[in-house]
C-alpha cells in the first residue's frame, strides 16, 4: 500500500473540503482570539488568511494544528480532528521561524530529510523513494547545489526554502504555511509563490498560507480571507482585497493599538 497521501489533482477539486473550521472560538486567559470563525478551503486551493499582527492567524494555525484546544466550535481536515489528520500524514507545516537549532551540525538535505519520517515507520530508514523525494523537493527550491551545507549556514530566505523543501517532501495533501513572506527577499518571495502553485497546479495540494503582507496575494491565491478575531470577508482575492474590506481588517488593528 502505497504511503503518498498527496491527492491526484484531477480529482482534488471533486474531493470534499480540505479545511472546514466551524464557528470556532479559542484564547487564552482574559485573551479572546477567535470569535466564532468559520472558513471553508475547498481541495486542491491556494488559500491566504490575510490579517495585521495579532488578527487570531496565529491561534488558528494552532487549533489547525491540534495544538491549541478550541473554546467553542470544530475543526477539520479532510473530514478528521487535526490530531488524526496529522497522524495519517495529511498535513504538512513551515513554521515562521526555525525549528531546528542552527546551531546543530546538520545538513540541508538532512533537514528536507525530516519530511520523510513519516512514510520511513520507526527505522528512519531512507529508501530509494524517500531520497527521490528529497531530491525532488531540493530540486523546487533551487537548493540542491546547497544540500550538504550546514542548516545553520543559510541566510534566512535560504532557510525559508529550506523548510518548504522538507513540507514538499512529505507528500501531505494540505500543506500550513505561517508568515512565508517574513523576512525574506524579493526574489524568495517569487521563489517561493512560484513554488507553491506548482505544486497545486501539479499534485493538486491545498495550500493555506497566513500571512499580513498584502504584496502578491491577489497573484497567489485563489481565495483569501481576511481576519481580525472573527472572518471579515472571504471569498475571490479581486472581491476580498478592496481598499474598503482591507481597512476593516487592518484598521482595526490600528483603531485597538493608536
Amino acid at each position: 500500500m502505497s504511503t503518498d497521501a498527496r491527492p491526484d489533482p484531477a480529482r482534488a477539486h471533486t474531493e470534499p473540503a480540505a479545511v472546514v473550521v466551524d464557528r470556532l472560538s479559542a484564547g487564552y486567559p482574559g485573551v479572546r482570539a477567535l470569535d466564532e470563525v468559520s472558513i471553508t478551503v475547498g481541495s486542491g486551493s491556494i488559500c491566504a488568511l490575510l490579517g495585521a499582527n495579532g488578527s487570531g492567524k496565529s491561534t488558528l494555525f494552532k487549533a489547525l494544528l491540534g495544538l491549541h484546544r478550541p473554546t467553542a466550535g470544530t475543526v477539520r481536515l479532510f473530514g478528521h480532528e487535526p490530531s488524526t489528520a496529522r497522524r495519517r500524514n495529511q498535513v504538512s507545516y513551515v513554521p515562521q521561524h526555525d525549528q531546528v537549532d542552527t546551531s546543530f551540525p546538520v545538513s540541508v538535505e538532512q533537514v528536507v530529510m525530516m519530511g520523510r519520517y513519516g512514510h520511513m515507520g520507526f527505522t528512519r530508514r531512507a529508501r530509494p523513494a524517500d531520497q527521490q523525494a528529497c531530491d525532488q523537493a531540493l530540486e523546487e527550491v533551487g537548493l540542491s547545489e546547497l544540500r550538504r551545507r550546514g542548516i545553520g549556514e543559510l541566510s534566512g530566505g535560504q532557510r525559508k526554502r529550506a523548510f518548504l523543501a522538507r513540507a514538499i517532501a512529505q507528500q501531505a495533501p494540505l500543506m500550513l504555511l505561517d508568515e512565508p513572506f517574513a523576512g525574506v527577499d524579493r526574489g524568495s518571495e517569487e521563489l517561493i509563490s512560484t513554488v507553491l502553485k506548482t505544486l497545486r497546479d501539479s499534485t493538486g495540494t491545498t495550500v493555506l498560507i497566513s500571512t499580513h503582507h498584502l504584496a502578491g496575494v491577489e497573484d497567489l491565491a485563489d481565495e483569501v480571507v481576511l481576519l481580525h478575531q472573527r472572518v471579515l470577508a472571504a471569498g475571490l482575492p479581486a472581491e476580498v482585497l478592496t481598499e474598503e474590506q482591507i481597512g476593516r481588517s487592518f484598521g482595526a488593528v490600528l483603531r485597538e493599538t493608536g
